[in-house]
């Protein structure tokens, strides 16, 4: 029996065509260290810096030193069911997060899981939580406003969309409380929130989070969390996911307001992966490029271009201060990297002056730029005139016998800090902060009682809102003064049927 070639060449080709690829070809690694939160492990030579790589019990890790024998993993969530001799392979995927409109409202974990318990979330985007920040043709100026709803912070530092203003103090000075009323003052502004708590209790965060919804902040908000009790990798890489959550609506030209809070507890979690992953510690054992980590989170913010939609990503930083030193290593670098700081001094804070701004040691380097005009004119001098105020104060406390220019500087200034004190969680619309900083600007407060100043306001608004709306609608609507004479004659008719507690 012959065997013609044809027939064979025939069956070949019959049988490749039924042919279907079902080798997985992985690249797999073996374990060869765990410890708390990281892992080495050894024949993963092609993994790539930020790979997500998944352990042989599920839990998934990133590659997070690439060295000559070995790989260095950090492990994102629980390690206790990871052994030596354990497989791990790569996914070949950069480590990433979902991102989209479904994730407003909700609070989540580092890795974008839900863990408020209203179920899954529906998205099906996702975004690298590393990415290179827009360059410098990719930007243009800030000039709109981020108004906090502050007096103190509006007028004295005022905060434009696409900066960077890092809010600096011990603990226990109110650096949430600024961030929080920050974000129930964005209300009807056409703006998105994400809250990224590192490192704070869970009860606290539920806090938060009750006080957003009580607001209706939640609605335009995104809070994720990475609690004290979660691993240090989580801590490290929430706000890196927080940022890639804002971002995406950054591009899409919309308007973002991200928190931090706080970067030094995310420093904290850094050093603990570094020293465990034998990378050589620097100054107060950080390693040498903690201000790298800062610095390529903080310039993710941004003011973008026309050309790429005029989007806008602000992004207030919180780190705490020990007794008050920001000559320490993480507040020197963060000072650096922002566009500004708004200081808190615990004396003033238990003093009673809250928000505790310190008006000599806040700035905001953006400035005037980020104001409506009608606030440029009447908050000018302000932040130099409390300064020398407090300067002024401290001097005089030892001497009695005051000519009476300095009598009417220290008495403008008191009742300058009495109109910048602001209960929690009542941020004002900058109109009205317009109007009472111009009364106090123009003397109409001078002859008020200091104990009667915080009554003074409040009835003032009430009777601008009663005789005056057409003037606050002026401000609000175009930014600009309205007509001074005007202006005058509602607050001296208010001053002059106003009654002091002592005259009652």
């Amino acid at each position: 029996m012959s065997i013609k070639t044809e027939e064979i060449s025939s069956l070949i080709k019959k049988q490749l065509e039924n042919y279907h690829d079902d080798l997985d070809v992985q690249e797999v690694g073996t374990v060869t260290y765990v410890g708390d939160g990281i892992a080495r492990a050894t024949g993963l030579e092609n993994a790539m810096a930020s790979e997500l790589l998944q352990f042989s019990n599920g839990s998934y890790g990133m590659a997070q030193n690439l060295e000559t024998n070995d790989v260095g993993i950090i492990i994102l969530g629980d390690f206790d069911d990871i052994r030596e001799g354990d497989q791990v392979k790569r996914t070949g995927r950069i480590m990433e997060v979902p991102v989209g409109e479904n994730m407003i409202g909700r609070v989540v974990n580092a890795l974008g899981q839900p863990i408020d318990g209203n179920g899954p979330i529906q998205t099906d985007h996702t975004r690298p939580i590393e990415v290179k920040a827009p360059g410098v043709m990719q930007r243009q100026s800030v000039f709109e406003p981020l108004q906090t709803g502050l007096k103190a912070v509006d007028a004295l530092v005022p905060i434009g969309r696409g900066q960077r203003e890092l809010i600096i103090g011990d603990r226990k000075t109110g650096k949430t409380s600024i961030a929080i009323d920050t974000i129930i003052n964005q209300k009807d502004q056409n703006m998105i929130c994400v809250y990224v708590a590192i490192g704070q209790k869970d009860s606290t965060v539920r806090t938060q989070v009750e006080t957003l919804k009580k607001y209706g902040a939640m609605d335009y908000t995104i809070v994720l969390s990475a609690g004290p009790s979660e691993p240090a990798p989580m801590l490290y890489i929430a706000p890196y996911a927080g940022a890639a959550m804002g971002e995406e609506f950054m591009y899409n030209g919309k308007h973002v307001l991200i928190i931090y809070d706080d970067l030094s507890k995310q420093a904290t979690a850094y050093r603990e992966l570094s020293l465990l992953l034998r990378r050589p510690p620097g100054r107060e054992a950080y390693p040498g490029d903690i201000f790298y980590t800062h610095s390529r989170l903080l310039e993710r913010a941004a003011k973008l271009s026309d050309k790429l939609g005029g989007g806008s990503m602000t992004a207030l930083p919180i780190i705490e201060t020990q007794a008050g030193d920001i000559s320490a290593y993480i507040p020197t670098n963060v000072i650096s990297i922002t566009d500004g700081q708004i200081f808190l001094q615990s004396d003033l804070f238990y003093s009673g002056t809250r928000p505790a701004i310190d008006a000599g040691a806040s700035v905001s380097r953006v400035g005037g730029d980020a104001q409506i005009k009608a606030m440029k004119k009447v908050a000018g001098t302000l932040r130099l005139d409390l300064a020398s105020f407090r300067e002024l104060e401290a001097f005089t406390q030892f001497g009695s016998d005051l000519d009476a220019a300095t009598q009417a500087k220290l008495n403008r200034g008191r009742r300058t800090v009495e109109v910048l004190k602001q209960p929690v969680h009542k941020p004002l619309p900058v109109a009205k902060q317009v109007l009472i900083l111009y009364a106090l600007t123009h003397g109409f407060l001078d002859a008020v009682p200091i104990d009667d100043i915080t009554r003074f306001q409040n009835e003032l608004f009430d009777y601008a809102d009663s005789n005056g709306a057409d003037l606050l609608k002026t401000i609000a609507e175009t930014g600009q003064l309205p007509d001074t004479d005007k202006l005058d004659a509602l607050i001296k008719a208010f001053a002059d049927g106003f009654t002091s507690s002592a005259a009652k």
